[in-house]
């Protein structure tokens, strides 16, 4: 499989990062080819520009922006994203990574009658979700509802693409965590990975 792994941390020594090596090398020791997108480091801009927001919703979405993004991820098979979530959501710039590149023409289709939105992204067959969150498991799922999660699988992975693959690997109470259980985290991801 080509895989688009997506990392969105500003720290270049991050666990993030390290989680992204990780997978990175047990896909690719499993015969995959991945293409590493690491949105800092390519100076991705999250901002929806003013051509793009404006062909919305016309017959062209202006994609011209990230042109190299859409393709990357056009190209793929599947995709893994590794982030941390702060404030129980996404990072900024992973957040305009799917308002850029997921969108009409790419990732969806407008339905003309004004319904639901036809998925668009055929070639994806692999949606996984790598990540990190301050807050223990109890306030992420029982007192929050796990936000992150129902976003990816029931808003961005389901109305973007059909009979995913759908994975979300977590590791609770980061601020907190020992090498121990960083260790076994990454023992996790490489055996997820490894699986594929």
């Amino acid at each position: 499989m080509r895989i688009l792994l997506v990392l969105a941390h500003p720290l270049e020594d991050s666990f993030a990062a390290n989680v992204a090596r990780e997978a990175r090398a047990a896909l690719e020791a499993s015969g995959h080819s991945v293409d590493l997108l690491d949105l800092y480091r390519e100076d991705f801009d999250p901002r929806l520009s003013v051509a793009e927001r404006g062909s919305y919703f016309s017959d062209t979405y202006d994609r011209s922006g990230a042109a190299d993004w859409i393709g990357r991820l056009q190209a793929a098979d599947g995709l893994v994203l590794v982030f941390p979530q702060w404030w129980f959501n996404f990072p900024a710039i992973l957040k305009g990574f799917f308002d850029r590149v997921f969108a009409p023409g790419i990732a969806f289709d407008n339905d003309p009658a004004g319904g639901r939105i036809i998925p668009r992204l055929h070639n994806i067959k692999l949606f996984w979700a790598l990540t990190t969150t301050g807050s223990p498991w109890w306030v992420v799922h029982l007192y929050m509802g796990n936000p992150v999660k129902r976003l990816l699988k029931r808003g961005i992975a389901a109305f973007c693409a059909k009979g995913l693959n759908f994975r979300m690997l977590a590791l609770h109470d980061m601020d907190r965590a020992t090498d121990a259980k960083r260790k076994a985290h990454l023992q996790r991801v490489r055996r997820l990975a490894s699986s594929l």
